[in-house]
């Protein structure tokens, strides 16, 4: 797993591979995300088929099962808002011993404002230690990885919202921490994050051995690097005019400012685990049509606002439904959904319920985080 030192930049097509649900001519679902309003301002609703009934979560697994009743073709009900929440407390208290309070303290305290943030949705890490649990794995393994997975998350996220950036006043329902820090205090502390995430993997990681560590490390390194985040912040910032919607270009935008860090998430929590190397490509593979499965669907709800006359116009945002119209970014994001599961057919269905759930939730919003 080592990191390329091409200096070639090329700029592929993000490959929808089609499966037999749309080969063999079945009826598409339409979907109907809904939008509803919370102290945020536009919140996520869940979507519905064209039949008015939301389409179901439920995939076997040994733990945080429901009563809910097996239908034709399904295993008994997961419960993933209840998984979220567990993990989620864990991740929580993980954070707080991780970015502890020290000199210099305004740098610290603008890390922590960010890391700690109340709404943050913690999707990183999460999809990190399932896929850890799904290849064999245990939660205590991959908290230190999961934890520097939302360092660095948090760190770009602080960058793209510089003015110089994206220039972004709100983030994960509070201010920017720009706005509250300032520029110079916001570049600081996003600096910092980066480099803690690894070191917090060397010093808290027990019970795994070094070559799955150095390949983590490797994998996040570049991720994060001029070939993978940055790559895709830069031909976002470069596009202008027209172009910015040309399809090619959105695809490979997403690919590598969103669905990357879903694929490092994955495939670090594979690792960690133990995963063979075909495990790893199958979940890089899911990982990557995850991430950009999500915000596809983002971009959908704000289309779908502003059609509605609810949404906020962001002219010179490089969209799917800008690209290809809402019809086809619907049918795009049933593909990934499918190809996505179709990922996860080799592992065990106990085991990787989560993964099954996080694919659905992508696209249904089932519960807010």
């Amino acid at each position: 797993m080592s990191i390329s030192s091409s200096a070639t930049l090329a700029l592929p097509r993000f490959h929808v591979r089609r499966n037999s649900f749309f080969a063999h001519g079945h009826a598409q679902p339409k979907l109907k995300l809904k939008l509803k309003r919370d102290g945020e301002g536009i919140g996520m609703g869940r979507a519905t088929t064209s039949s008015g009934k939301a389409p179901p979560l439920r995939c076997s697994s040994p733990s945080y099962v429901t009563d809910t009743p097996k239908g034709e073709g399904e295993a008994e009900g997961f419960d993933l808002r209840r998984y979220w929440n567990s993990v989620r407390k864990e991740m929580e208290a993980e954070l707080e011993k991780s970015v502890p309070l020290r000199y210099p303290e305004k740098i610290h305290v603008s890390m922590r404002y960010s890391v700690l943030a109340e709404k943050a949705k913690r999707g990183p890490p999460m999809m990190c230690i399932a896929a850890c649990e799904a290849v064999g794995g245990s939660k205590q393994q991959a908290l230190p990885t999961a934890c520097a997975l939302e360092m660095v998350h948090t760190a770009s996220l602080i960058h793209d919202d510089l003015p110089c950036m994206d220039d972004d006043p709100i983030r994960r329902g509070q201010p920017s921490n720009h706005t509250v820090f300032g520029v110079d205090m916001a570049v600081l502390a996003g600096d910092a994050l980066f480099p803690l995430g690894f070191e917090y993997i060397v010093s808290s990681t027990s019970d795994v051995p070094p070559d799955r560590i150095v390949k983590v490390i490797a994998q996040i390194a570049k991720t994060v690097g001029s070939q993978g985040m940055v790559v895709g912040q830069y031909m976002d910032l470069g596009s202008t005019g027209n172009n910015k919607f040309d399809p090619s270009l959105v695809e490979f935008i997403h690919e590598r400012k969103f669905g990357i860090m879903a694929e490092c998430s994955a495939v670090t929590g594979g690792i960690i685990g133990g995963a063979t190397d075909e495990e790893v490509e199958r979940l890089r593979n899911y990982g990557r049509s995850v991430g950009v499965l999500y915000q596809i669907a983002d971009d959908i709800l704000e289309e779908e606002a502003l059609l509605e006359g609810n949404g906020v116009i962001r002219k010179n945002k490089t969209s799917y439904p800008r690209a290809y119209g809402l019809e086809k970014a619907r049918e795009i994001a049933e593909t990934l959904r499918s190809n996505a599961k179709m990922e996860l057919s080799g592992f065990d269905r106990g085991k990787s319920a989560p993964l099954y759930s996080f694919v659905d939730y992508a696209i249904d919003r089932s519960f807010d985080v």
